[in-house]
């Protein structure tokens, strides 16, 4: 059964950086698209980036890109989150998904980590 593990979540102040990793177990990692999202309290979940199988082709919401770089380590099966110039409205539970075609709608995607707390204080 596939397992998602996130991990380097944490409090941060606006306009600072952070990178969240995700492990996969399992199964090949490689076969597997993999995504973030992110939900706030009180609203849906929100798409934030996703990556090919391959690490080859990446796909970022409008209101996240230039700030954050998704990539992929398929010998050590993680993917990565890299956040930039973090602001407070980006305080949110972020979430690491996997499934075998990329997508952006999150109930596209099967497996589901457990999500890391994210929070920007001003």
């Amino acid at each position: 059964q596939v397992q998602l593990t996130e991990s380097g979540g944490g409090l941060v102040q606006d306009g600072d950086s952070l990178t969240l990793s995700c492990a996969l177990s399992g199964d090949k990692f490689s076969s597997y698209a993999m995504a973030w999202f992110r939900q706030a309290p009180g609203k849906e979940r929100e798409f934030v980036a996703t990556i090919s199988r391959t690490g080859m082709t990446t796909h970022y919401a409008d209101s996240m890109k230039g700030r954050v770089t998704i990539s992929r380590d398929n010998e050590e099966k993680t993917v990565s989150l890299e956040m930039n110039s973090l602001k407070p409205e980006d305080t949110a539970v972020y979430f690491c998904a996997a499934d075998h075609e990329m997508a952006t709608i999150a109930r596209l995607y099967d497996y589901w980590g457990q999500g890391t707390q994210v929070t920007v204080s001003s």
